[in-house]
């Protein structure tokens, strides 16, 4: 063999023999590896932990909601992009917003305190040219006798409506992580971004939907709005002994009114529908539309509820791309981070 054969061989030897050894030629160590993953998954864990434990845990509320959102972050760090790890990322997205969203009714009476009661009741009455828009469709369609309630077509199909917008955000963002991948980071990020600008309204501005007012019999400076809350006697009425139970799992904040995210939600997701097909965006603006009218009909909002839920989607839509090279730059960082634990 040459010398030169000979060297190269060596060569080739010395190389092997690093990557076994962690010389130069190693990729980053195994330890810093399971140090990053191991990290990943205890954020995953605390974030999960943190909105079941926050009424037991003496810290700020801030510092918990903190921890629940960093939950996905970890997520994408620990696991390799995929289908079911971007299901799994929007669930814990979801699980940190619902604890923002219930967290300020942690200390009832302390919201209770706080709460805006008149401001969204002059100003329906002004829209409503002297009467509540509530008040005005209850009396034009509700009926009610001496036997109580007259549940017909309409009120079914609209309290309906309102139960299954539960599905129509979420079902939204799946159809298109589905049917139209590419277009799936877009569509999460600004979904949930409605999401959770939403909920740090409540935190700052409880506001109270038209049924509060009618039920403590004031708002706040004059007469009560002769507001019924139609969703909840349907209910009583439907699922009778289970109603409870399925109000407290999905209830938890009466003063999460203002912007109604219900609408907010349900206009977004018509306008990411719209992109993808005419057919889709039909199927989303009318969804959208029906359970506009169904919320204010039913008095689980004020008409102003739902056009600062429009204006906070449209207020996303506009600015949200300003945000798109940040939220480019943190994506490259988490991925290098997941690059490095794997």
């Amino acid at each position: 063999m040459s010398k030169a054969a000979r060297g190269t061989a060596v060569d080739c030897r010395d190389e092997a023999q690093g990557r076994r050894s962690g010389g130069p030629y190693t990729q980053p160590p195994v330890r810093l590896s399971r140090a990053i993953r191991a990290t990943a998954w205890g954020i995953v864990a605390a974030g999960v932990a943190a909105p079941v434990l926050r009424k037991r845990v003496d810290a700020p509320p801030l510092l918990l909601q903190t921890i629940a959102y960093a939950a996905p972050v970890g997520l994408a760090v620990a696991v390799p992009r995929s289908r079911h790890r971007d299901v799994a990322i929007c669930a814990l997205q979801m699980w940190a917003y619902l604890a923002a969203y219930k967290s300020p009714n942690d200390d009832p009476d302390a919201q209770e305190a706080r709460v805006h009661i008149r401001y969204p009741i002059v100003a329906d009455r002004v829209m409503g040219l002297g009467e509540l828009p509530s008040v005005r469709l209850q009396r034009a369609f509700a009926r009610v006798d001496g036997a109580g309630p007259q549940w017909r077509v309409l009120d079914r199909v609209l309290v309906w409506a309102h139960w299954s917008w539960f599905l129509v955000p979420h079902g939204t963002v799946a159809y298109i992580l589905v049917r139209h991948p590419s277009r799936f980071p877009r569509a999460a990020t600004m979904t949930y971004a409605v999401f959770n600008l939403g909920a740090s309204v409540y935190w700052l501005a409880p506001t109270a939907p038209p049924w509060y007012a009618a039920a403590i019999g004031t708002d706040g400076d004059g007469e009560p709005p002769a507001v019924r809350r139609m969703m909840v006697e349907y209910g009583e009425m439907f699922w009778r002994d289970g109603w409870g139970s399925l109000y407290s799992v999905f209830g938890g904040n009466p003063f999460a009114a203002m912007p109604s995210l219900h609408f907010a939600t349900s206009v977004m997701a018509a306008l990411l529908l719209a992109e993808v097909g005419p057919v889709e965006g039909a199927i989303g603006f009318t969804y959208a539309a029906t359970l506009g009218f169904a919320l204010v009909y039913l008095g689980e909002h004020y008409l102003v509820d739902l056009l600062a839920g429009a204006a906070l989607t449209a207020g996303v839509r506009r600015w949200g791309p300003r945000a798109g090279p940040s939220l480019a730059r943190a994506g490259q960082a988490v991925a290098a981070l997941g690059e490095l634990a794997r």
